[in-house]
């Protein structure tokens, strides 16, 4: 259990490395265009993003659940998504790197949680809606294999005791998409861990 939690805070920073690469590829006409996540246009999947940071960052400093869901959807991103994003990210490092910071509980939106569970499940959130930004604006969607192959192996524990979970077979599907079909046996992590979140590559 402990060898899964090492070195997130470098994951998490890698998996922001990411989709600042697929965000600086994005072109003027194509903020409005619809991604794998039907709620959401390019514009809004990357204040998702970005106000996620944000809110990891308000429950560290002592914000609860209801914040957390109240702001989920304000505009973090202004003017300048791309500078909007990348401050996000490290002002979201910083804060889960403060001492204590990752042994705390949290009042998470899906139940407390420490601060170590938390980055975990951030860290596989950034890491699928990467792909979900790079399918919208028709970039490569090949996602980095080290962080992929983590997910694939620890999700189980990212996602334990929560009452929402890409897991979970009684999940209501409120914060994750349902698995569509079934997946040959031989699939990529990559494809696997997409199917898991309700995505169809």
């Amino acid at each position: 259990m402990v060898n899964a939690w090492e070195g997130l805070i470098d994951r998490f920073l890698g998996t922001g490395a990411e989709f600042e690469r697929k965000l600086r590829a994005v072109r003027s006409e194509q903020w409005s265009w619809p991604t794998p996540c039907t709620e959401w246009n390019v514009r809004q999947l990357v204040n998702h993003m970005t106000r996620g940071n944000l809110n990891y960052v308000g429950l560290l400093h002592g914000g609860g659940a209801a914040d957390f869901l109240r702001l989920r959807d304000a505009d973090a991103l202004g003017t300048d998504p791309v500078g909007a994003y990348a401050r996000s990210v490290r002002e979201c490092a910083q804060a889960f790197g403060e001492t204590g910071a990752l042994q705390r509980i949290l009042d998470y939106p899906l139940g407390p949680v420490t601060g170590r569970q938390a980055l975990a499940v951030r860290i596989t959130d950034s890491t699928v809606h990467t792909w979900d930004l790079a399918r919208a604006v028709n970039v490569d969607d090949t996602l980095d294999e080290s962080l992929v192959a983590w997910i694939d192996e620890h999700l189980e524990e990212i996602y334990a005791g929560l009452a929402e979970s890409p897991t979970a077979v009684d999940t209501t599907h409120r914060f994750f998409a349902a698995p569509q079909g079934v997946l040959a046996h031989d699939t990529s992590a990559q494809t696997r861990l997409l199917h898991r979140m309700g995505r169809t590559p």
